[in-house]
């Protein structure tokens, strides 16, 4: 399995190993599921962020028509002829 070595401040690896001791789990365990949840936090919201763009796609003209102060504006709009 690939690993990574990961450079902490002393301050930091202590916490950490409290932080451990306290929970009962290695050090190594600890920053792997902390690395592992903000993983799936990332893809999550990357999920999240592509179903609204297909949710707001799919109902780009009812978002128009409710809103429409915020259409962009068109090259000649609010010139006077």
């Amino acid at each position: 399995m690939p690993a990574l070595n990961v450079e902490f401040s002393d301050r930091e690896l202590e916490d950490l190993r409290q932080i451990a001791k306290e929970r009962g789990t290695s050090m190594k365990a600890l920053v792997r599921e902390a690395a592992a949840a903000d993983i799936a936090r990332h893809r999550a919201l990357q999920e999240g962020a592509e179903a609204f763009r297909r949710f707001f796609a799919s109902h780009a003209e009812e978002f128009a028509a409710a809103f429409p102060e915020d259409e962009p504006r068109t090259k000649n709009e609010g010139r006077a002829a």
